[in-house]
């Protein structure tokens, strides 16, 4: 797979997909055609700048599809007040998810949660 996403979870998500290769634009010509001759001979074949990236994070907890709509609409601009009315939730279930979310990202703000979700991967614009 030729992908412009470098995030761990876009990659773990392909791989799971079945993807044998996984490649971003960019790579050096070179290494490309060292994978696509791996794969094409029966091997699961990534550049090791992206196996460090996944690996970084295989520990994490995973965020819940719950989580993920928060942090979806969190990325969107809305308060915890709009969230709730969004989900049908209660707002302090928001700030639950919210606590949480911040906890598996390792971030201290919404902001910092957002970008760091964009960034990996686990939500895209």
């Amino acid at each position: 797979m030729l992908s412009s996403h470098e995030g761990d979870v876009d990659i773990q998500r392909a791989l799971e997909a079945g993807v044998q290769g996984y490649v971003v634009k960019g790579i050096v010509r070179n290494e490309l055609l060292e994978i696509i001759r791996s794969v094409h001979a029966g091997k699961r074949r990534i550049p090791a700048a992206l196996a460090q990236k996944l690996a970084e994070h295989m520990a994490d907890e995973p965020i819940s599809p719950r989580e993920l709509e928060v942090l979806s609409l969190m990325a969107a601009g809305k308060r915890n007040k709009e969230i709730a009315g969004e989900l049908s939730i209660a707002e302090d279930t928001v700030k639950m998810h919210v606590r949480n979310i911040l906890s598996k990202l390792q971030v201290n703000d919404r902001t910092e949660a957002v970008t760091i979700a964009l960034r990996r991967g686990i939500i895209h614009l």
